[in-house]
């Protein structure tokens, strides 16, 4: 596909050009197999000169009136509307995305975009007082210079931009390394994107390598200091380690373990929509995602019912196709790790009311139940189409087995009372919770993150002028100091 060769090079310092890397990183269709594009990667060296482009090209940026800075945001919100049809075809042959879930990708990320136009204007600075006579206290919100983005291959074009943008409209250049399964989606297009939307060359650089080739050279550099990074919680705890070796800033936006609860006056028909979708969107390939569903023991065999008639009546196959609900796991690897953890589950005394048989990288759904409590999958982010129902006997307990996980990413909670559900939700311990609703949700001016092993930090909104500027104070004398000495 020429849409994906036009694309697979690195980006640094506004030139195309192949990597130096003595061995290539290859794009496939996790569908059909495919071979999109072929990259060689990024070395140390490389790494090295986008960190100094960006170095070199970001004091002239900070330094540019923020309403021109706006403008190429803009613009390249404009480019992506005009290019949305192709944007959605390279999701869905990238990364196995379903029309749904191209669509679904595609909106937010012109939402966040849109945001990220007003965050240009929006560091704003203080004067406070002093108990000095004639001093004056200023504080100034500054970009932070450099920052390094870590994106992953689930919704790699939203996810990369979701720092990116705002990145750049503060003030600061970026260099960003996407996942090795979706160098194009969730790099390079972004780098196109800007660069016909004017931004001046060094300010985004893209780098597709992998830590096989440059070990921790991105996390390490001097240049970077902040790096925000989206991936797994067990990535995660190393980027964390790396940079506080380094005393660099780091946001993490990492795994979850998610409970959507079912209280025993909640609508059970639009309790099981809500579960089906926030399970199974995007094969389940979602932090976000409803792992575990809890349900009280007074509507389990009704709600149990419904649930597995409309999970069954999913359509499994190929992403292109409108009518697919549920299309390929990322790669091989992961479809057949799905598999296995479906099949030692039922080995160790759980149910199946469906059990997912794999096809090549398509993994149909299953429904667990009956599990052990010391099982070890409720402990575990499930990253495939995989629903946990779990029964329970009134508040206390839902709380106690919705808090017995070391994630706290996402959750929701259906009942009746909007009160009594606020309630439950403020005993979760979790960064975001959802009342009669689905646990997949990002807004852009909503603080987005986690708790315990989901993540450090928040993004969007005013989060992200905390994530990518810093404060600077400069006190001014208008009289004279008296000094001890």
């Amino acid at each position: 596909m020429s849409f994906f060769t036009d694309l697979a090079h690195q980006y640094i310092d506004g030139e195309w050009r192949p990597g130096k890397g003595s061995w290539d990183i290859i794009d496939f269709n996790p569908f059909d197999g495919e071979k999109l594009a072929s990259i060689p990667v990024a070395t140390a060296e490389e790494v090295d000169q986008a960190y100094r482009a960006a170095e070199r090209a970001q004091q002239a940026w900070a330094d540019t009136n923020p309403y021109a800075r706006r403008t190429v945001l803009e613009k390249a919100l404009r480019i992506v509307e005009e290019r949305e049809p192709e944007i959605a075809e390279a999701i869905v042959a990238e990364l196995g995305g379903t029309r749904l879930k191209a669509a679904f990708e595609l909106h937010l990320a012109k939402e966040f975009l849109r945001e990220a136009i007003q965050l240009a204007l929006r560091p704003a600075g203080q004067i406070l007082p002093s108990p000095t006579d004639g001093k004056e206290n200023r504080v100034y919100r500054v970009p932070v210079g450099v920052v390094g983005v870590i994106s992953p291959f689930n919704f790699p074009f939203l996810l990369s931009l979701k720092s990116v943008a705002p990145a750049l409209a503060l003030g600061n250049a970026v260099v960003l390394k996407p996942h090795q399964n979706t160098p194009i989606c969730g790099g390079t297009l972004l780098a196109k994107v800007f660069e016909d939307a004017g931004l001046p060359a060094g300010l985004l650089n893209v780098v597709v390598t992998d830590i096989a080739e440059i070990g921790d050279t991105l996390l390490e550099h001097p240049v970077p200091q902040v790096i925000s990074f989206t991936g797994s919680d067990k990535v995660g705890r190393h980027v964390a380690t790396v940079c506080a070796a380094h005393l660099k800033r780091a946001v993490l936006e990492l795994g979850g373990n998610s409970a959507l609860i079912v209280l025993d006056d909640a609508d059970v028909d639009y309790a099981v929509d809500a579960a089906v979708f926030s399970r199974y969107v995007h094969q389940g390939q979602v932090c976000m995602a409803a792992n575990r569903i809890l349900v009280d023991r007074s509507i389990e065999a009704e709600f149990t019912e419904k649930f597995v008639a409309k999970v069954a009546s999913l359509t499994v196959g190929d992403p292109a196709d409108p009518a697919t609900q549920i299309g390929p796991l990322i790669n091989s690897s992961q479809a057949e790790s799905i598999s296995r953890l479906v099949d030692e589950t039922v080995e160790s005394g759980a149910t199946a009311l469906l059990h997912g048989r794999a096809d090549g990288n398509l993994v149909s759904p299953s429904v667990l139940t009956g599990l052990p409590a010391d099982s070890p999958v409720l402990q575990q982010e499930i990253f495939g189409p995989v629903a946990l129902l779990v029964p329970f006997d009134g508040e206390d307990e839902a709380v106690r087995i919705a808090n017995d996980t070391p994630y706290g990413l996402s959750g929701a909670v259906h009942t009746a009372n909007i009160e009594r559900g606020v309630r439950v939700g403020q005993r979760i311990h979790t960064g975001m919770i959802h009342i009669n609703d689905g646990t997949v949700h990002d807004e852009p001016i909503v603080p987005f993150g986690g708790e315990k092993s989901s993540g450090l930090g928040r993004l969007n909104g005013e989060s992200m002028v905390e994530a990518f500027t810093t404060q600077k104070w400069i006190s001014v004398q208008h009289g004279r100091s008296q000094f001890p000495f």
